[in-house]
């Protein structure tokens, strides 16, 4: 791994962080001692949407379930039936 001092790392940053994103990583020393590594980042894989495709059944009933319940908390009523 490449071992540059802190000069010709500020000198010379867009190139070695160019090589860095290539999977060229390298190491920032001062006064020959190694301080900071920088290397790239891999990338995230993005969320997968449908991943639970015919592995979770919703209800039909899915956007009213409740809708009495809900109700009457708004009312106040705890119960869900009518007072």
């Amino acid at each position: 791994m490449k071992t540059v001092n802190m000069h010709e790392a500020k000198t010379h940053l867009s190139r070695l962080v160019e090589g860095a994103a290539k999977g060229e990583p390298f190491v920032i020393a001062r006064a020959g001692k190694p301080l900071v590594k920088v290397v790239m980042i891999e990338a995230e894989e993005p969320r997968r949407t449908g991943f639970l495709k015919d592995q979770v059944e919703v209800p039909e009933d899915f956007d009213t379930m409740f809708a009495d319940e809900i109700q009457a908390m708004f009312e106040g009523r705890a119960d869900g039936r009518d007072a």
